[in-house]
């Protein structure tokens, strides 16, 4: 029976969905929140679930999960999707879920999957029935809950992220799958062990994915005549089966973000092979070129300054050869780029800089141009005041001690890293030209 409609599911379910847990020990790959000991699986034993919200991509259990809730549970269970049901069927559910509290106290847990895809209007409906305890939401979603549910639903819900499925729990699925009489058992199967592992690895903890192609692989390999009829799944079958992988990346959501994020920490990093690595990710996922080419144009001043000061000028160029030229080729001036400000000397003290010069300026500490740093090119500069200052070119070493700043402060400070260790030296040799000019006045 289907837990949710009542209805005879049709034998042509897939593997995946015939092989969704049953209880809470079936659920691989999340022991961070469903491990013995841990808040979620304390509350679902209990059954004293709070409304919750399951956030983590694709294929990691978030529906699984909320019917293994469903069948722990002496609650009433509804289901509703962001996708198909409308503000009316959202009403019905709710005010149905309202009379039963207020008739017999029994209480109502809503699913809601792809919550994320309900408007304001219909995520605000929701918020009386959790704030008085008609119902428990659990919602599930694949995008930031921070940014795509309102805010006064995350407050009142307990947030729980799951991860992508490492390999060795895909493979684990994969092989309960074979034997299970819910899965493949009932064909004769030999699925070697690197088809496994194939299939484990290039789903990207995406089990659903992974059971999809398993399925392909055993209903389309021709049996072995030879071999009383044995389907024999070789890694070669597991790889026409799965086909190219499928990258998990919305440009305008979560993967976006945090891949752009490990590319950049990367770069920062001096790690030139993991920065590569994630440049390639985006380039294959097809990321816009000219976005990567921006940050690293960002990062060669952030984070490399004046350390390297040509990392900014191949940075500046590299934008515009990935503009001029456009993709497939401008992914080698990327990787060019990325190889070169990856293995650059790393100084952010020109972002240090301007970061305590504004806070000082924010901080109310404004201080007032000195008369001889003021323009004096008009008439009545002179009647003004605005004289005094000297020409550090007519001076030895072009430099001449004078107060360019009426109240001292240190924002500028190189580090002792590639071409800003000279800055340090030239900066100190500079210092003590001021001072010695000091003791003799």
């Amino acid at each position: 029976m289907d837990l949710f409609s009542g209805k005879q599911p049709p034998k042509t379910r897939p593997l995946a969905a015939r092989m969704r847990p049953e209880i809470l020990d079936d659920i691989v790959g999340q022991d961070h929140i469903l491990g013995p000991g841990q808040l979620l699986r304390r509350a679902i034993e209990a059954d004293r679930l709070g409304s919750i919200i399951l956030y983590g991509p694709p294929g990691t259990g978030k529906t699984s999960t909320a019917e293994v809730i469903a069948k722990a549970t002496e609650r009433r269970f509804e289901r509703a999707s962001g996708v198909l049901d409308k503000l009316a069927d959202l009403r019905k559910i709710l005010g149905a879920a309202k009379h039963r509290v207020e008739m017999s106290g029994d209480e109502t847990i809503l699913f809601i999957d792809e919550i994320h895809r309900f408007n304001k209007s219909q995520q605000d409906i929701l918020l009386p029935y959790v704030e008085e305890g008609f119902i428990t939401l659990i919602g599930a979603t694949t995008h930031n809950p921070f940014f795509f549910i309102n805010n006064p639903l995350t407050s009142r819900s307990q947030i729980f992220q799951l991860e992508p499925l490492d390999i060795d729990s895909v493979a684990a699925l994969l092989r309960r799958a074979v034997t299970d009489p819910r899965g493949l058992a009932n064909l004769k199967l030999e699925v070697d062990d690197d088809a496994i592992r194939h299939l484990a690895a290039v789903c990207e903890g995406d089990a659903r994915r992974s059971l999809n192609a398993l399925e392909i692989a055993a209903l389309t390999t021709e049996p072995d005549s030879k071999r009383d009829g044995l389907i024999h799944i070789t890694r070669e079958v597991a790889e026409v089966s799965i086909q190219k992988k499928a990258i998990r990346y919305d440009h305008d959501e979560d993967e976006h973000y945090d891949t752009i994020s490990a590319y950049i920490k990367s770069v920062r990093g001096s790690d030139p092979q993991a920065a590569i690595y994630w440049l390639a990710k985006m380039l294959y996922a097809g990321e816009d070129p000219r976005f990567i080419a921006r940050r690293l144009v960002i990062l060669a001043s952030e984070d490399i300054g004046n350390a390297d000061p040509t990392a900014l000028t191949l940075a500046v160029s590299g934008l515009r050869a990935v503009e001029f030229i456009g993709m497939p080729e401008a992914k080698l001036t990327l990787t060019q780029v990325t190889a070169y400000l990856a293995t650059a000397a790393k100084s952010n003290a020109s972002t240090i800089a301007i970061m305590e010069a504004t806070q000082d300026i924010k901080g109310g500490r404004v201080q007032n141009v000195p008369k001889h740093l003021r323009d004096k090119h008009y008439k009545g500069a002179d009647e003004l005041g605005h004289v005094g200052y000297q020409y550090p070119h007519d001076h030895e070493g072009h430099f001449v001690a004078q107060e360019y700043m009426p109240h001292k402060a240190e924002y500028y400070r190189p580090a002792d890293q590639g071409f800003e260790k000279k800055i340090r030296e030239r900066m100190a040799h500079w210092e003590r030209l001021r001072r010695d000019s000091q003791s003799e006045k």
